[in-house]
């Protein structure tokens, strides 16, 4: 039996695939022109199933359906209580079928069988959150001069476009639909195309817990067919993208012909400083976590490891004895530590990078290299004596490799995590409580850890600084960005 929250569920050992076709208007059809693309499992390279491709014309098809939803039936007129009741609803089907959604994440992404499991616990209680919310989305009373009421209304922004990423299926859907349904808006979902399959087997619960037609619809594409025409269609009232920066960039400039708004969750550098008055042990138990939770693939990664030089050569020598240690392998066997990256131009881009630190100088302390022939698996990889101006130090890998910068003092140490374009987290390991605020309010960041790392809780907003993002994740700052505001003025003369 494997636990999911504080429930036992059977554990299933072979994923089911349901579904490969798109969902438009609760219905399961075939693209109009006929497309089709395959996934794969990046444990094996192998094929898992062909998956139906949207064209501009399903698009359109799904955004229409969306828009329908929107102005006229159901959806329309139900009441917000309502809208909870169905999202508790899918929140407790997800739950029902927790174990079979985790080795489906599992096999389609390569994440580990246990983070895959950790995933659908933030999955359901974050629909739950947010079911909780749909309620109470409140106007105010506003006090103007002479007999006049005025008040305001919140109401959806509309039919939401909603791409999200490849590293967290599950977890991403739960982030961009929770908000976008408990405001009252429709969808139009685009799965990545390297990992749609959660996506639409948790489209299917959707169906089975009462959503009606046109709600939530399921387009697999690629960005540069599906996702172009979801980002330009008329139709489409936001985009909400969470991915790379160069991505975002794309969507901005062709957004901005229909003024559409939009929200990006993007990636990072981020700066992860260790103090020499940290707990030692603790410090590496966080900093390891840091960069090499999901294999690195993760936008807060830890990858720029600040260590004071007081400490730096212990400090190294326990982090790289941790890495030899760690288990690559199967990630639907429950004692591997670490699956493979997603795809093979994941790892090809990984070992480019592991090239170039060498080449610029960095000292290569373990790992970098492919771990067998099959699947995409590297090795725990940690550099040394990196400068700030070497590529390692300065992009986004996306991948188990952590660079290590050693410093002098707290204000050497500060301007150079902030010296980067990205701004999405940081972390801080020290005993000192004035030096952790001190830091805290200094690194100009989202979220900030303070003797922990990746701690995101669905309460919390989460979102970047600078070319991280704009706007953000997740707690009742996310509500502002599915909801417009309307002011309503009466004369009482």
């Amino acid at each position: 039996m494997a636990v999911i929250g504080k429930k036992a569920v059977k554990k299933v050992t072979t994923p089911k695939i349901k579904q490969t076709k798109l969902l438009i208007n609760n219905k399961w059809v075939d693209p109009v022109e006929g497309g089709s693309f395959k996934t794969y499992n990046p444990a094996t390279g192998e094929v898992i199933a062909k998956v139906a491709e949207a064209s501009a014309k399903d698009i359109d098809l799904a955004v229409k359906a969306a828009r329908k939803a929107l102005e006229s039936g159901p959806w329309a007129t139900m009441d917000a209580a309502d809208r909870g009741k169905l999202m508790f609803k899918l929140a407790d089907l997800i739950e029902k079928n927790a174990e079979e959604l985790a080795v489906l994440e599992s096999y389609n992404c390569g994440k580990t069988i246990t983070d895959a499991r950790g995933d659908l616990v933030g999955t359901i209680n974050t629909l739950r959150y947010y079911a909780g919310w749909a309620d109470k989305i409140e106007g105010r009373t506003v006090p103007v001069r002479g007999k006049f009421l005025s008040y305001t209304l919140r109401q959806p922004v509309g039919v939401i476009g909603q791409i999200i990423p490849w590293n967290f299926p599950l977890l991403m859907l739960a982030w961009k639909w929770g908000p976008a349904l408990a405001c009252g808006n429709t969808i139009v979902l685009k799965p990545a195309e390297q990992t749609p399959l959660t996506a639409l087997r948790v489209a299917e619960l959707a169906i089975e817990a009462g959503f009606p037609a046109g709600v939530i619809n399921i387009v697999n594409g690629f960005g540069e067919t599906a996702g172009n025409a979801l980002v330009i269609h008329p139709g489409v009232d936001k985009i909400a993208f969470t991915g790379h920066v160069e991505t975002a960039k794309i969507i901005q400039k062709k957004a901005a012909d229909t003024l559409k708004r939009t929200t990006f969750e993007l990636g990072g550098k981020s700066p992860n400083v260790v103090f020499a008055d940290c707990d030692l042990e603790q410090a590496v138990e966080g900093a390891f976590h840091a960069i090499y939770f999901h294999c690195g693939q993760c936008c807060t990664a830890g990858s720029r490891l600040f260590v004071e030089q007081k400490i730096q050569k212990e400090f190294v020598e326990r982090l790289a004895a941790k890495a030899k240690q760690r288990k690559v392998g199967d990630p639907l066997d429950e004692s591997t530590q670490q699956g493979p990256q997603v795809s093979q131009e994941q790892l090809d881009k990984i070992l480019h990078y592991v090239a170039l630190g060498q080449r610029e100088g960095a000292k290569l302390v373990t790992g970098g290299q492919r771990k067998g022939a099959k699947g995409y698996f590297i090795e725990p990889t940690i550099f040394d004596g990196v400068r700030d101006e070497m590529a390692i130090a300065r992009d986004e890998i996306f991948g188990p490799v952590v660079s290590v910068l050693p410093f002098k003092d707290f204000d050497e140490v500060v301007a150079r995590a902030n010296d980067t374009f990205y701004g999405l987290a940081a972390g801080v390991w020290t005993k000192n409580i004035d030096k952790a605020h001190n830091y805290a309010a200094a690194v100009k960041a989202g979220t900030v850890w303070v003797n922990c790392y990746h701690i995101v809780d669905t309460t919390t907003p989460f979102g970047g600084f600078k070319m991280s993002g704009q706007g953000r994740e997740n707690g009742e700052e996310a509500l502002d960005h599915y909801t417009e505001t309307k002011t309503v003025t009466v004369n009482l003369a």
